[in-house]
């Protein structure tokens, strides 16, 4: 009698495996819902600081807007006041700013 309980018992138990599914489920959502979304934005920002160029107008990380002077591989000046010119690490560009837009005490 206990040995038919017990080969009873063992055919009715999942394999191994199939524990780690909700674990590799997991993985998967994290994988499509965050790291890849993440990992697109900052591909289209290194894309976009590296087509920096002469005559464009930026916002530094530090919050500073100015008018790129020059460009280097890794440094660009930036006018942000007549005759006021700031060297910055080029990573530090936080955004481009489109041409057209209102000035700030207007």
């Amino acid at each position: 009698m206990l040995e038919i309980l017990a080969a009873g018992s063992t055919a009715a138990s999942a394999p191994g495996w199939v524990q780690f599914l909700p674990i590799v489920g997991m993985v998967a959502i994290f994988w499509f819902l965050i790291i890849r979304p993440q990992m697109r934005q900052q591909k289209a920002q290194r894309e976009k600081i590296a087509a920096v160029k002469k005559g464009d107008q930026v916002v530094t990380a530090g919050g500073l807007i100015g008018k790129v002077i020059k460009v280097d591989d890794l440094y660009v000046e930036i006018e942000i006041a007549q005759g006021v010119k700031v060297k910055a690490v080029k990573s530090t560009i936080g955004d481009i700013v489109p041409p057209g837009g209102t000035p700030a005490n207007d």
